[in-house]
């Protein structure tokens, strides 16, 4: 039995660009079956100022002062026992604008890809206040405590072992959806061949460093040596900071660059992609193919995110300088190693997609 097409508001979240990116992915696929979908920033439901202070602190945070949001995260996402403080006051504050945008839209379906959103929705349904399902598509793979609220519908997860999880912290559907990614990072790049001709070094294989759209991490200057000093040529993703762009440029056989539109192309010219946050950017480099080591990532969920893919087989996580070049050794070379892990990484894209998402539309 096919689906029925419906409506969707989509809940995102503007914290740095992988949320964003995981509701425009779903977009396009709800509505390239017949659906309808609205994406609204959960930010902007929360009162005048405090959205923006929100992601704001959390940039600073993430940036500047990495120890503080360890500190938080161990505080409000991490599980334990006893009086733990949560997000629900703050979600609290967005509920009566996301309640009048569900009266003039009228969604059939309600879908968080952030977990403040998640935590919203959750506490609506549970009292009833909310008519319609919510389905919230996780896409960490640390699934933290904010991602789990009761009172939600339905939870799509990125493996098997992760809705296993949520099932049993939740007691509530949970379903594998495999990673949301955009068709072009699984089709062949057509610029592939312009970017191998601008990377081209002799004997200096390509190694892409991602920080995250706000070039993020931690002695990043100090990776970029070690890895230039390994022979390879490091391509550093620096996102919007200009500041770390002007600084790693300066590093001998580094090429440092902002905000990049055709990761496609610049993935497939590459050999090796080092991720520290355990986002969007490690997913769609599997969806290319190019292997993943995970090295000094932000605290938090990226640790533990990063901890979890390694676990999983999907990637290599090292924990000191050493085990990092081994690794690359070990993944830019063409041989089994290579091809079993990109093998592995692509059985992530296997799931059921957004069709979880549709089964919720009632006909009618």
């Amino acid at each position: 039995m096919n689906a029925v097409p419906g409506r969707f508001l989509i809940l995102s979240a503007g914290m740095g660009s992988g949320h964003h990116a995981v509701a425009a992915e779903l977009a396009r696929r709800l509505e390239a079956h017949g659906g309808r979908t609205t994406t609204v920033d959960v930010l902007d439901l929360l009162p005048p100022g405090i959205g923006s202070g929100l992601r704001s602190f959390y940039r600073s945070v993430i940036c500047r002062m990495p120890v503080v949001y360890a500190g938080l995260y161990t505080a409000f996402f991490r599980a334990g026992g006893g009086p733990r403080p949560g997000s629900a006051p703050l979600a609290a504050l967005a509920e009566r604008r996301l309640l009048m945008l569900v009266a003039q839209q009228r969604p059939d379906v309600l879908v968080p890809v952030f977990h403040l959103a998640a935590q919203l929705t959750g506490g609506l349904r549970s009292r009833g206040a909310l008519p319609v399902p919510s389905a919230v598509v996780i896409t960490d793979f640390a699934v933290h405590r904010q991602w789990l609220h009761p009172g939600n519908d339905l939870h799509l997860c990125l493996t098997p072992d992760l809705a296993h999880q949520v099932r049993r912290a939740v007691r509530r559907p949970a379903v594998t959806s495999g990673a949301l990614v955009a068709p072009r990072f699984h089709a062949p790049a057509p610029t592939v061949a312009d970017r191998q001709r601008r990377l081209d070094s002799p004997d200096r294989p390509p190694v892409l460093i991602s920080t995250g759209a706000w070039g993020a991490g931690a002695h990043l200057g100090q990776t970029t040596r070690l890895v230039a000093s390994a022979g390879y040529r490091p391509v550093v993703l620096c996102g919007t900071n200009t500041r770390l762009r002007r600084d790693l440029s300066r590093i001998a056989h580094a090429d440092a660059r902002g905000w990049v539109d055709d990761m496609p192309g610049l993935m497939a010219a590459s050999r090796a992609l080092i991720d520290n946050a355990a986002g969007q950017t490690a997913l769609e480099a599997m969806a290319v193919g190019l292997p993943v080591v995970s090295y000094r990532p932000i605290p938090g969920h990226g640790r533990e995110g990063a901890r979890r893919m390694a676990e999983h087989g999907l990637t290599d996580y090292a924990p000191d300088p050493w085990a990092l070049i081994r690794a690359l050794d070990n993944l830019t070379a063409s041989g089994p190693a290579r091809e079993r892990r990109i093998t592995t990484a692509r059985s992530l894209f296997s799931g059921a997609g957004v069709l979880p998402l549709e089964a919720l539309v009632r006909p009618g």
